[in-house]
Protein backbone atom coordinates (compact mmCIF):
# COMPACT_ATOMS: atom_id res chain seq x y z
CA UNK A 1 0.00 0.00 0.00
CA UNK A 2 0.71 3.76 0.48
CA UNK A 3 -0.41 6.33 1.96
CA UNK A 4 -1.48 10.01 0.54
CA UNK A 5 -3.38 11.37 3.13
CA UNK A 6 -1.99 13.60 6.04
CA UNK A 7 -1.95 11.51 9.89
CA UNK A 8 -0.77 14.36 11.65
CA UNK A 9 -3.37 17.16 12.39
CA UNK A 10 -1.65 20.32 13.92
CA UNK A 11 -3.72 21.88 16.74
CA UNK A 12 -1.57 24.56 18.53
CA UNK A 13 1.11 26.26 17.95
CA UNK A 14 3.65 28.47 20.06
CA UNK A 15 4.09 32.11 19.04
CA UNK A 16 7.35 32.48 20.30
CA UNK A 17 9.24 29.18 18.69
CA UNK A 18 8.43 26.43 16.35
CA UNK A 19 6.64 23.82 18.95
CA UNK A 20 3.27 22.72 17.64
CA UNK A 21 0.67 20.55 19.08
CA UNK A 22 -1.48 18.05 17.36
CA UNK A 23 -3.06 14.61 17.04
CA UNK A 24 -1.37 11.27 14.98
CA UNK A 25 -3.76 8.78 13.37
CA UNK A 26 -2.45 5.80 13.26
CA UNK A 27 -3.61 2.20 12.67
CA UNK A 28 -4.38 1.69 16.63
CA UNK A 29 -5.63 5.02 17.64
CA UNK A 30 -4.75 8.52 18.54
CA UNK A 31 -1.35 9.65 19.56
CA UNK A 32 -1.34 13.48 20.85
CA UNK A 33 1.99 15.13 20.24
CA UNK A 34 4.77 16.20 21.11
CA UNK A 35 5.24 12.47 22.11
CA UNK A 36 8.03 10.67 23.99
CA UNK A 37 8.30 7.28 23.06
CA UNK A 38 9.66 4.60 25.30
CA UNK A 39 11.46 1.52 23.86
CA UNK A 40 10.82 -1.75 24.00
CA UNK A 41 13.47 -3.06 21.90
CA UNK A 42 12.27 -6.99 22.38
CA UNK A 43 8.78 -6.00 22.18
CA UNK A 44 9.01 -4.94 26.08
CA UNK A 45 9.72 -2.02 27.92
CA UNK A 46 12.00 -3.70 30.38
CA UNK A 47 11.12 -3.57 33.81
CA UNK A 48 7.55 -2.55 33.28
CA UNK A 49 4.60 -4.46 32.17
CA UNK A 50 2.05 -2.78 29.73
CA UNK A 51 -0.44 -2.50 31.40
CA UNK A 52 1.70 -0.01 33.68
CA UNK A 53 3.08 1.79 30.24
CA UNK A 54 -0.65 1.97 29.03
CA UNK A 55 -2.18 3.41 32.38
CA UNK A 56 0.66 6.02 32.35
CA UNK A 57 -1.02 7.52 29.31
CA UNK A 58 1.80 6.56 26.55
CA UNK A 59 0.04 5.53 23.47
CA UNK A 60 2.74 4.71 21.45
CA UNK A 61 6.09 2.56 21.89
CA UNK A 62 8.98 0.77 19.65
CA UNK A 63 10.00 -1.87 18.55
CA UNK A 64 13.16 -2.95 17.03
CA UNK A 65 12.96 -4.98 13.85
CA UNK A 66 17.24 -5.75 14.06
CA UNK A 67 16.56 -7.59 17.28
CA UNK A 68 13.24 -9.07 16.58
CA UNK A 69 14.05 -10.69 13.58
CA UNK A 70 16.64 -12.53 15.12
CA UNK A 71 14.67 -13.42 17.94
CA UNK A 72 12.12 -14.83 18.31
CA UNK A 73 11.73 -13.72 14.24
CA UNK A 74 9.14 -13.12 11.70
CA UNK A 75 7.41 -16.95 11.52
CA UNK A 76 6.79 -16.97 15.32
CA UNK A 77 5.80 -13.44 15.71
CA UNK A 78 3.02 -13.96 12.65
CA UNK A 79 2.17 -17.35 14.04
CA UNK A 80 1.19 -15.02 16.80
CA UNK A 81 -1.23 -12.93 14.96
CA UNK A 82 1.38 -9.98 14.70
CA UNK A 83 3.42 -8.22 17.36
CA UNK A 84 0.00 -6.58 19.35
CA UNK A 85 -1.25 -9.74 19.96
CA UNK A 86 2.51 -11.52 20.64
CA UNK A 87 3.22 -8.79 23.48
CA UNK A 88 0.08 -8.24 24.15
CA UNK A 89 0.19 -4.18 23.48
CA UNK A 90 -3.32 -2.92 22.04
CA UNK A 91 -2.01 0.53 20.83
CA UNK A 92 0.86 1.52 18.25
CA UNK A 93 4.21 0.25 17.80
CA UNK A 94 6.72 1.83 15.98
CA UNK A 95 9.58 -0.53 15.08
CA UNK A 96 12.69 0.74 14.09
CA UNK A 97 14.37 -0.45 10.70
CA UNK A 98 17.38 -1.90 12.55
CA UNK A 99 19.94 0.76 10.75
CA UNK A 100 21.38 1.90 14.07
CA UNK A 101 22.17 -1.50 15.58
CA UNK A 102 23.87 -2.20 12.13
CA UNK A 103 26.12 0.90 12.85
CA UNK A 104 26.58 0.23 16.71
CA UNK A 105 27.51 -3.29 15.44
CA UNK A 106 29.71 -2.09 13.06
CA UNK A 107 32.48 -5.51 13.67
CA UNK A 108 29.76 -7.98 12.55
CA UNK A 109 28.65 -6.10 9.33
CA UNK A 110 29.17 -4.62 5.80
CA UNK A 111 27.25 -2.16 3.44
CA UNK A 112 26.86 -3.14 0.20
CA UNK A 113 24.98 -1.56 -2.68
CA UNK A 114 22.09 -4.60 -2.39
CA UNK A 115 22.10 -4.05 1.76
CA UNK A 116 23.78 -5.00 4.71
CA UNK A 117 25.18 -8.12 5.17
CA UNK A 118 25.73 -9.02 9.11
CA UNK A 119 26.66 -11.54 11.81
CA UNK A 120 24.15 -12.29 14.43
CA UNK A 121 25.46 -11.18 18.09
CA UNK A 122 23.40 -13.70 19.27
CA UNK A 123 24.67 -17.45 17.57
CA UNK A 124 27.06 -15.68 15.21
CA UNK A 125 24.88 -16.79 12.26
CA UNK A 126 24.94 -14.94 8.70
CA UNK A 127 22.04 -12.61 7.53
CA UNK A 128 21.00 -10.09 4.72
CA UNK A 129 18.55 -6.86 5.35
CA UNK A 130 17.78 -5.40 2.20
CA UNK A 131 15.67 -1.94 2.11
CA UNK A 132 12.55 -4.38 0.54
CA UNK A 133 13.05 -7.45 3.06
CA UNK A 134 13.01 -4.31 6.02
CA UNK A 135 9.59 -3.27 5.07
CA UNK A 136 8.51 -6.87 4.25
CA UNK A 137 9.45 -7.41 7.92
CA UNK A 138 8.00 -4.91 9.55
CA UNK A 139 4.59 -5.39 7.16
CA UNK A 140 4.71 -8.97 8.93
CA UNK A 141 4.94 -7.67 12.40
CA UNK A 142 1.85 -5.19 11.73
CA UNK A 143 4.05 -1.95 12.23
CA UNK A 144 1.83 0.92 12.79
CA UNK A 145 4.99 2.79 11.86
CA UNK A 146 7.69 0.90 9.96
CA UNK A 147 11.36 2.70 9.22
CA UNK A 148 13.18 2.99 6.38
CA UNK A 149 16.34 0.86 6.08
CA UNK A 150 19.51 3.68 6.55
CA UNK A 151 22.95 3.97 7.31
CA UNK A 152 24.12 5.83 10.12
CA UNK A 153 27.39 7.11 10.64
CA UNK A 154 29.25 8.53 14.10
CA UNK A 155 30.11 11.88 15.45
CA UNK A 156 33.78 11.52 14.02
CA UNK A 157 33.12 9.78 10.54
CA UNK A 158 35.07 11.17 8.06
CA UNK A 159 33.36 13.00 5.49
CA UNK A 160 33.19 10.36 2.29
CA UNK A 161 32.08 7.57 5.00
CA UNK A 162 29.40 10.28 5.71
CA UNK A 163 28.55 10.92 1.89
CA UNK A 164 28.70 7.50 0.97
CA UNK A 165 26.20 6.80 3.64
CA UNK A 166 23.80 9.59 1.74
CA UNK A 167 23.91 7.55 -1.01
CA UNK A 168 22.83 4.43 0.17
CA UNK A 169 20.41 5.63 2.98
CA UNK A 170 18.65 7.76 -0.69
CA UNK A 171 19.05 4.61 -2.51
CA UNK A 172 17.55 2.20 0.33
CA UNK A 173 15.00 5.08 0.68
CA UNK A 174 13.47 4.92 -2.75
CA UNK A 175 13.76 1.13 -2.83
CA UNK A 176 11.98 0.87 0.01
CA UNK A 177 8.97 3.23 -0.52
CA UNK A 178 8.47 1.32 -3.71
CA UNK A 179 8.12 -2.02 -1.80
CA UNK A 180 5.75 -0.26 0.28
CA UNK A 181 3.50 0.54 -2.44
CA UNK A 182 3.74 -3.12 -3.27
CA UNK A 183 2.26 -4.13 0.79
CA UNK A 184 -1.10 -5.84 0.89
CA UNK A 185 -3.56 -3.29 0.69
CA UNK A 186 -5.11 -4.66 4.41
CA UNK A 187 -1.56 -3.53 5.52
CA UNK A 188 -2.48 0.20 7.32
CA UNK A 189 1.41 0.82 8.79
CA UNK A 190 2.81 4.41 7.80
CA UNK A 191 6.32 4.43 6.58
CA UNK A 192 8.83 6.91 7.42
CA UNK A 193 12.20 8.22 5.70
CA UNK A 194 15.36 9.12 7.58
CA UNK A 195 17.31 12.32 6.76
CA UNK A 196 21.04 11.56 6.97
CA UNK A 197 24.19 13.70 6.72
CA UNK A 198 26.30 13.53 9.39
CA UNK A 199 27.27 16.88 10.95
CA UNK A 200 27.44 18.62 7.61
CA UNK A 201 25.14 21.34 6.54
CA UNK A 202 25.22 20.92 3.00
CA UNK A 203 24.70 16.80 3.29
CA UNK A 204 22.03 17.62 5.24
CA UNK A 205 20.26 20.03 3.10
CA UNK A 206 21.07 17.19 0.30
CA UNK A 207 19.60 14.16 2.11
CA UNK A 208 16.87 16.54 3.22
CA UNK A 209 15.50 17.06 -0.58
CA UNK A 210 16.43 13.35 -1.77
CA UNK A 211 14.24 11.78 1.43
CA UNK A 212 11.35 14.82 0.85
CA UNK A 213 11.07 14.28 -2.68
CA UNK A 214 9.80 10.81 -1.99
CA UNK A 215 6.18 11.13 -0.67
CA UNK A 216 6.41 9.44 3.02
CA UNK A 217 3.55 10.08 5.22
CA UNK A 218 6.32 11.19 7.74
CA UNK A 219 9.90 11.78 7.93
CA UNK A 220 12.52 11.32 11.01
CA UNK A 221 15.68 13.13 11.66
CA UNK A 222 18.76 10.08 12.09
CA UNK A 223 22.10 10.59 13.00
CA UNK A 224 21.90 12.82 15.85
CA UNK A 225 22.66 12.16 19.46
CA UNK A 226 25.59 9.80 18.29
CA UNK A 227 28.38 11.22 20.50
CA UNK A 228 28.31 15.18 19.92
CA UNK A 229 28.14 17.67 22.20
CA UNK A 230 24.89 19.28 22.88
CA UNK A 231 25.27 22.52 21.39
CA UNK A 232 26.20 20.40 18.16
CA UNK A 233 23.21 18.71 18.56
CA UNK A 234 21.18 21.65 18.48
CA UNK A 235 22.49 23.42 15.90
CA UNK A 236 21.97 20.75 13.51
CA UNK A 237 18.37 19.53 15.04
CA UNK A 238 17.59 23.29 14.42
CA UNK A 239 18.75 23.59 10.85
CA UNK A 240 17.24 19.89 9.87
CA UNK A 241 14.19 20.58 11.72
CA UNK A 242 13.91 23.54 8.79
CA UNK A 243 14.15 21.01 5.94
CA UNK A 244 11.32 18.79 6.88
CA UNK A 245 7.68 19.40 5.02
CA UNK A 246 5.65 21.31 8.28
CA UNK A 247 2.19 18.97 7.60
CA UNK A 248 3.66 15.52 8.05
CA UNK A 249 4.56 14.49 11.65
CA UNK A 250 8.48 14.66 11.96
CA UNK A 251 10.74 12.33 14.70
CA UNK A 252 14.02 12.69 16.50
CA UNK A 253 15.36 9.19 16.54
CA UNK A 254 17.19 8.33 19.56
CA UNK A 255 16.29 11.67 22.39
CA UNK A 256 15.17 11.06 25.77
CA UNK A 257 16.26 13.90 28.47
CA UNK A 258 14.63 16.71 29.35
CA UNK A 259 17.12 19.26 28.24
CA UNK A 260 17.01 17.38 24.82
CA UNK A 261 12.96 16.69 24.80
CA UNK A 262 12.59 20.58 25.01
CA UNK A 263 15.29 21.50 22.07
CA UNK A 264 13.15 19.13 20.11
CA UNK A 265 9.62 20.62 20.79
CA UNK A 266 11.28 24.08 20.08
CA UNK A 267 11.75 23.11 16.80
CA UNK A 268 8.89 21.49 15.94
CA UNK A 269 9.28 17.80 16.39
CA UNK A 270 6.39 15.61 17.13
CA UNK A 271 8.16 12.50 18.34
CA UNK A 272 11.15 11.31 19.66
CA UNK A 273 12.27 7.39 21.94
CA UNK A 274 15.49 6.81 23.54
CA UNK A 275 16.52 3.83 25.72
CA UNK A 276 18.17 6.13 28.10
CA UNK A 277 15.23 6.66 30.74
CA UNK A 278 14.47 2.92 31.42
CA UNK A 279 18.32 2.21 31.32
CA UNK A 280 19.23 4.66 33.43
CA UNK A 281 16.27 3.27 36.26
CA UNK A 282 17.50 -0.08 35.97
CA UNK A 283 20.82 1.12 37.37
CA UNK A 284 19.38 3.24 40.34
CA UNK A 285 19.04 6.94 38.24
CA UNK A 286 16.27 8.54 38.25
CA UNK A 287 14.62 12.29 37.09
CA UNK A 288 13.09 14.67 39.14
CA UNK A 289 12.35 18.16 38.87
CA UNK A 290 15.70 18.88 40.59
CA UNK A 291 17.98 16.87 37.97
CA UNK A 292 18.83 13.37 37.67
CA UNK A 293 19.63 11.85 40.97
CA UNK A 294 21.57 8.45 41.66
CA UNK A 295 19.59 6.62 44.40
CA UNK A 296 22.46 4.06 45.10
CA UNK A 297 24.58 7.14 46.51
CA UNK A 298 25.43 7.18 49.98
CA UNK A 299 23.71 10.90 51.36
CA UNK A 300 20.48 8.63 50.60
CA UNK A 301 20.43 6.06 52.70
CA UNK A 302 18.41 7.97 55.51
CA UNK A 303 16.05 10.04 53.11
CA UNK A 304 12.76 9.34 53.49
CA UNK A 305 10.95 11.27 51.22
CA UNK A 306 9.45 10.63 48.27
CA UNK A 307 11.37 9.91 44.87
CA UNK A 308 10.04 13.45 43.43
CA UNK A 309 7.08 14.76 45.25
CA UNK A 310 6.20 17.31 41.99
CA UNK A 311 5.32 14.04 40.12
CA UNK A 312 3.74 11.05 42.22
CA UNK A 313 2.44 7.79 40.70
CA UNK A 314 0.40 5.57 41.94
CA UNK A 315 2.55 2.64 41.66
CA UNK A 316 5.66 4.44 43.18
CA UNK A 317 3.62 6.19 45.99
CA UNK A 318 4.94 5.71 49.41
CA UNK A 319 8.44 4.33 48.36
CA UNK A 320 11.32 6.23 49.62
CA UNK A 321 14.66 7.12 47.75
CA UNK A 322 16.34 4.87 51.05
CA UNK A 323 14.17 2.26 50.53
CA UNK A 324 14.60 2.17 47.40
CA UNK A 325 18.47 2.54 47.28
CA UNK A 326 17.82 -0.28 49.81
CA UNK A 327 16.30 -2.49 47.28
CA UNK A 328 19.16 -1.47 44.55
CA UNK A 329 22.14 -2.32 47.08
CA UNK A 330 19.99 -5.45 47.86
CA UNK A 331 19.58 -6.49 43.92
CA UNK A 332 15.96 -6.25 44.37
CA UNK A 333 13.97 -6.71 41.17
CA UNK A 334 11.74 -4.35 42.47
CA UNK A 335 13.94 -1.67 42.65
CA UNK A 336 14.16 -1.09 38.45
CA UNK A 337 10.60 -1.54 38.53
CA UNK A 338 10.01 0.99 40.66
CA UNK A 339 12.66 3.06 39.26
CA UNK A 340 11.35 2.68 35.63
CA UNK A 341 8.04 3.52 36.61
CA UNK A 342 8.95 7.13 37.94
CA UNK A 343 11.34 7.63 35.09
CA UNK A 344 8.47 7.15 32.66
CA UNK A 345 5.57 9.00 34.54
CA UNK A 346 7.87 11.76 34.59
CA UNK A 347 8.35 12.21 31.09
CA UNK A 348 4.66 11.60 30.60
CA UNK A 349 3.32 14.75 32.81
CA UNK A 350 6.36 16.37 31.28
CA UNK A 351 4.99 15.91 28.17
CA UNK A 352 1.33 16.92 28.67
CA UNK A 353 2.63 20.03 30.65
CA UNK A 354 4.53 20.58 27.01
CA UNK A 355 1.51 19.98 25.22
CA UNK A 356 -1.03 22.10 27.64
CA UNK A 357 1.90 25.17 27.85
CA UNK A 358 1.56 24.89 23.12
CA UNK A 359 -2.41 25.32 23.63
CA UNK A 360 -1.82 27.83 25.90
CA UNK A 361 1.01 30.46 24.08
CA UNK A 362 3.16 29.93 26.94
CA UNK A 363 5.72 26.74 25.76
CA UNK A 364 8.95 29.34 25.38
CA UNK A 365 8.33 30.49 29.06
CA UNK A 366 7.35 26.39 30.52
CA UNK A 367 10.89 25.75 28.73
CA UNK A 368 12.58 28.46 30.20
CA UNK A 369 11.58 27.54 33.34
CA UNK A 370 12.07 23.95 33.60
CA UNK A 371 15.33 24.08 33.02
CA UNK A 372 15.90 26.70 35.22
CA UNK A 373 15.40 24.38 38.01
CA UNK A 374 16.39 21.37 36.59
CA UNK A 375 20.13 22.86 35.56
CA UNK A 376 20.37 24.60 38.78
CA UNK A 377 19.12 20.87 40.38
CA UNK A 378 21.43 18.93 38.66
CA UNK A 379 24.30 21.74 39.59
CA UNK A 380 23.71 21.77 43.40
CA UNK A 381 23.18 17.40 43.46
Amino acid sequence: MTSTENHLSITHTDPRSHARRGTLSLPHGLVETPAFMPVGTAASVKAVGHREVERLGYRLILGNTYHLFLRPGLDIIRQAGGLHAFSNWPHNILTDSGGYQVFSLAPFRKIKDEGAYFRSHIDGSYHTLTPERVVRVQEGFGSDVQMVLDVCTGFDAPRKEAEAALKTTSAWARRAYEEYGRTDDAYQGLLFGIVQGNFHHDLRRQSAEEITSIPFPGFAIGGLSVGEPFEVFREFLTSTARLLPAEKPRYVMGIGTPEYILAAVENGIDMFDCVFPTRIARNGTIFTRDGRIALKNERYKDDFGPLDPDTPDAFTEGYSRAYVRHLLKASEILAPMIATVHNLNFLAVMMSEIRTSIAAGRFAEYKETFLRRYTQGAAHG
